[in-house]
């Protein structure tokens, strides 16, 4: 019997003994293995709402970190419910894009072992799983207060529009994954009721541009086709080659005009600079020389010389603002 390749979708199959076994992937880098479904590390529904992309909502507490004077223990609850509200919407958002591209995500060499595209969670349990997330979220939000809600109503909306037709649109579909980050931004300022820079927010948006122009070249590279993802047809790699520089540029300007001005009583924010450039060229070297920047999250949370440039970073920014 022929071995099935990486993008076959995964079965149930009945073996001896009765005991249905599913092939599941239980890491990005990880080989497929047969396993019994019982004894899976990580449980369908959990694997469903995504749990690791969680760290992306970190940028919900950028404006308290940014903000010396107003950190507080109240302030520090307050940002941590609002984290907790963008991880309800945000996995609540992934459920919906899931559900929407289960087919397609068959044909493709890792998203074909999510829950719903690999069988082991079935729509009407993703559906229902949806429903009360979705409950949870939107009483969090509405008692977090006005402001918060009607963005993360934003936050909503536009990601509902993403994964039912924007997405398809090349260039647009990268504009709407790097607004989600700036909305979380604006969500965390709106939390402890301060306005948030205008150069906070070009960086998070040329950063999180950045790094969703670097997944698509990585879909790219791997020739996935519009089969795939329809905006893929809009893009090659001169252009996405092109776009990255241009946007990794103005990032860069950016942070430095941001580090030339005083904050929190210090003028030496300039000092941080060397760290991010690091990181920058790290994940370009992963984009563009080993071509695996595919999995953003996976990337951020196990390249060890990635996060030694963001420790160093928030260690140094913290010693001079808060030191």
């Amino acid at each position: 019997m022929e071995k099935s390749n990486a993008a076959t979708v995964p079965h149930d199959s009945e073996l001896s003994g009765g005991r249905r076994v599913s092939l599941l992937r239980c890491g990005a880098f990880e080989p497929l293995v047969v396993l019994p479904e019982r004894f899976c590390i990580v449980p369908p529904l959990l694997r469903l709402i995504r749990p690791r992309q969680w760290v992306k909502n970190a940028f919900v507490v950028a404006p308290l970190f940014f903000t010396p004077g107003l950190l507080s223990s109240h302030n520090i609850g307050v940002v941590a419910l609002g984290v907790v509200c963008f991880c309800l919407l945000a996995s609540s958002v992934y459920i919906i894009n899931d559900y929407m591209d289960r087919e397609t995500d068959r044909q493709h060499p890792e998203k074909a072992h999510r829950p719903l595209a690999a069988g082991t969670v079935t729509p009407v349990q993703a559906l229902t799983f949806l429903v009360l997330m979705m409950i949870g979220a939107c009483a969090l939000a509405i008692w977090l207060g006005r402001d918060f809600a009607l963005i993360a109503l934003l936050y909503l909306v536009t990601n509902l529009l993403y994964s039912l037709a924007l997405k398809r649109l090349s260039i647009v579909d990268v504009m709407l994954v790097a607004l989600g980050y700036v909305l979380r931004v604006y969500a965390g300022a709106a939390l402890i009721g301060v306005t948030a820079s205008v150069w906070i927010i070009s960086c998070t948006l040329l950063v999180s541009l950045f790094i969703a122009l670097a997944k698509r070249r990585d879909d790219v590279a791997r020739d996935l086709g519009a089969g795939h993802r329809a905006a893929l047809k809009g893009y090659n790699k001169p252009f996405l080659d092109a776009s990255i520089a241009i946007v990794l540029a103005s990032l860069v300007v950016s942070y430095l005009i941001y580090t030339t001005e005083p904050h929190a009583g210090t003028d030496r924010l300039y000092l941080t600079t060397p760290f991010v450039i690091m990181g920058v060229l790290r994940y370009l070297q992963i984009a563009l020389v080993e071509e695996r920047s595919g999995a953003p999250t996976s990337i951020v949370t196990t390249d060890r010389f990635l996060i030694l440039c963001v420790v160093a970073w928030v260690c140094s920014y913290g010693a001079l603002v808060y030191g």
